[in-house]
């Protein structure tokens, strides 16, 4: 008699409350996923496959700024760029932002 039926109604279907809560988090990081970390991992992928092809002969934009040309691929970590005639500097790969233009083959 001095039970309001609210008290009564609160008892039952908490865990389904506690779910329905949960959803709006659980789709935002799915949203997330798609809209901010798998594109970034695909730009990552092809930024490092860009690294690898890089070859003798390739105009290259370094993270600097500066636009050079590969002259020798010294090994899997460092490249040779002519930033200026008779310039030439030693770069780590990962510092190439961009390849402009391709060089000549890869030798067989």
């Amino acid at each position: 008699m001095f039970i309001s039926p609210a008290w009564a109604q609160t008892a039952s279907g908490g865990q389904q409350d506690f779910l329905m809560q949960l959803a709006p988090f659980g789709i935002i990081l799915v949203i997330m996923y798609f809209l901010i970390l798998r594109p970034q991992q695909k730009r990552a992928k092809a930024h490092q496959e860009m690294i690898k092809a890089i070859r003798r002969g390739d105009t290259v934009i370094t993270s600097g700024g500066f636009i050079g040309k590969v002259t020798k691929v010294i090994d899997d970590n460092e490249v040779e760029v002519e930033i200026a005639p008779d310039t030439r500097v030693r770069l780590l790969r990962g510092m190439v932002s961009e390849v402009r233009a391709k060089g000549e083959p890869v030798k067989e």
